[in-house]
């Protein structure tokens, strides 16, 4: 092989900062380079990187494999040990052109200890702004808007990944936004590790929804806008204005919910309760009726009986979740909760698979109710298009980023089937 290429795993984030590597990469001039971007967020995703790893090293024995992301950063001595791996660089070293010069790269065949450059994570606390000129393979444009986080959930290994909550400043994240549209994007989604704490380190300590207006205001051209992730408790009166009267904010939004149970939610140290989570739905669909939901919630977690199990399920229908994204509990070494009593790993997969078949039944009927309605689509790259509430729909053969309206006439239980009403040229 020449050049570089970049293998991503994980959030969008992972999928943003993968364009920043490959742009330092090339800058520094890296060639015949394998970029492995791995995630933490549960050991199956590092299992995956690892056997990614092994692939790449059968597939290309003469390129350079450089492994970095939240998996390298808080497992970098797991990673180092592995003979496929040349080199091993921290979440922030991935992001510096001096990480990619020939002059810094470690020979090949050296020992673990001499592949690493990891450093404290924690001890980083600012967010340089990046700019990037395009997301390979996405016809949505992601933009990095926070990065790391001060909570600290029981399960979650992210922090001592990430580090904790930093902002880029708002100037940098509108300068950012106006260059990919410029380069033909017309949606753009925020993202961050804890996207709703932003601003809370800047000066004046803006807010994710004022950042929201202020991209809205000072670029027309932004035809969407989106955002990654939010946690509902930090959702702030700037995000609930913008969800009532600005129809460029698209009415999907997706909760980091992961349970539906009171006591569970306090051992997972979450800040919001049951009733917290179904108050902000109602209050959401009651500004915008036609708002969805996505979620993430954990099965399985230690000490959850089987009565508490049923109350995440339940809390997922009577919010309607249409796009569950369950997650089969994972302990991961040094979080508090991997060392809370342990369900049997059967219990813990049974309940997964049990959960996903209540989220597929909610997003069948959210299929069931699309049908007959005119929606406007932004065409993807693979033949595919969502509509604005981020429901999938087969649009074969239209050109990606263009828009079109057509009418919702049927689904196939995983997306929406169309008849195209108008296309857009923009």
């Amino acid at each position: 092989m020449s050049g570089v290429e970049v293998i991503t795993f994980g959030c969008r984030l992972n999928t943003y900062e993968s364009e920043v590597m490959r742009a330092e990469a090339e800058k520094a001039g890296l060639n015949n380079a394998i970029l492995v971007n791995t995630c933490a967020v549960t050991s199956e995703a590092v299992r995956q990187a690892r056997q990614a790893i092994r692939r790449a090293r059968r597939e290309n024995p003469h390129a350079r494999i450089i492994v970095t992301g939240c998996a390298a950063q808080s497992e970098k001595q797991t990673f180092a040990e592995m003979a496929e791996v040349d080199v091993v660089l921290g979440n922030e070293e991935k992001l510096i052109t001096a990480s990619y010069h020939a002059s810094a790269l470690p020979d090949f065949g050296v020992a673990a200890e001499e592949k690493l450059r990891v450093n404290d994570i924690m001890s980083v606390r600012q967010t340089a702004p990046q700019m990037v000129k395009h997301i390979d393979g996405h016809v949505r444009a992601f933009i990095q808007v926070q990065n790391g986080c001060d909570h600290r959930c029981t399960f979650c290994i992210i922090p001592y990944g990430r580090g904790n909550s930093r902002s880029v400043p708002m100037g940098a994240v509108v300068d950012q936004a106006r260059n990919l549209i410029e380069n033909g994007y017309r949606e753009i989604v925020l993202t961050g590790v804890d996207a709703t704490s932003y601003g809370a380190d800047l000066p004046g300590e803006p807010t994710l929804g004022l950042l929201a207006k202020t991209l809205l205001k000072q670029i027309p051209d932004i035809r969407r806008l989106r955002l990654s992730s939010i946690d509902s408790i930090e959702a702030d009166k700037h995000l609930f204005d913008l969800v009532a009267d600005e129809p460029r904010f698209m009415p999907h939004l997706h909760l980091s919910l992961q349970h539906g149970d009171d006591m569970i939610l306090k051992r997972m140290k979450r800040r919001h309760s049951r009733a917290d989570a179904l108050a902000f739905v109602d209050q959401v669909r009651g500004l915008r009726p036609e708002m969805c939901f996505g979620a993430d919630m954990i099965a399985g977690f230690p000490t959850e009986t089987e009565e508490m199990f049923e109350n995440a399920a339940s809390l997922a229908e009577e919010a309607k979740i249409a796009h569950l994204h369950v997650f089969p509990y994972s302990p991961r070494p040094g979080t508090p909760a991997a060392r809370m009593p342990q369900l049997d790993r059967s219990i813990v997969k049974d309940r997964a698979v049990r959960l996903r078949a209540t989220g597929h039944q909610l997003h069948q009927s959210h299929l069931d109710q699309m049908v007959g309605t005119r929606q406007c689509l932004l065409v993807e790259n693979n033949g595919l298009a969502h509509t604005e509430n981020f429901t999938l729909v087969a649009a074969p053969g239209l050109r990606p980023r263009s828009f079109v309206e057509a009418t919702i006439t049927g689904h196939n239980g995983k997306h929406l089937d169309m008849q195209l009403t108008t296309a857009d040229a923009a």
